[in-house]
């Protein structure tokens, strides 16, 4: 099953923006911890984005300092992505990593959602 949602991927031209979304469904998390945003692109290994924590302390990549943001709804369990100032080099595949408890359970598990593509193209 499918337990977290993205979307807001696409294709936009260099200096555009897109924001990036995922829900972590709140029928099958009770709690959802660190949140994160993870990306791979053809024949790079995958690497960290940004990530925040429940408590709102975010971290990026230095790739992307001062172009992305990365923020949190803690209410609607959903991790947002803003991108601005789109860089060719930013085309990739976008996946949500969040670090939850599923309401079945008592211990913190990490999930992925499928991905997202973004590509940045003129």
């Amino acid at each position: 099953q499918v337990h977290l949602v993205e979307s807001g991927g696409g294709l936009v031209q260099p200096g555009g923006s897109l924001r990036l979304s995922c829900a972590a469904s709140r029928t099958i998390f009770s709690r959802v911890n660190t949140m994160a945003w993870y990306r791979q692109a053809p024949g790079k290994q995958r690497e960290l984005v940004a990530g925040i924590t429940s408590g709102g302390t975010t971290n990026y990549a230095d790739s992307v300092k001062g172009r992305f943001t990365i923020s949190r709804d803690n209410s609607k369990n959903t991790v947002y992505l803003q991108m601005n100032s789109l860089k060719p080099e930013d085309t990739a595949v976008y996946f949500c990593n969040v670090r939850a408890t599923l309401l079945s359970r008592h211990d913190e598990s990490l999930y992925w959602g499928q991905g997202t593509q973004v590509t940045v193209s003129s």
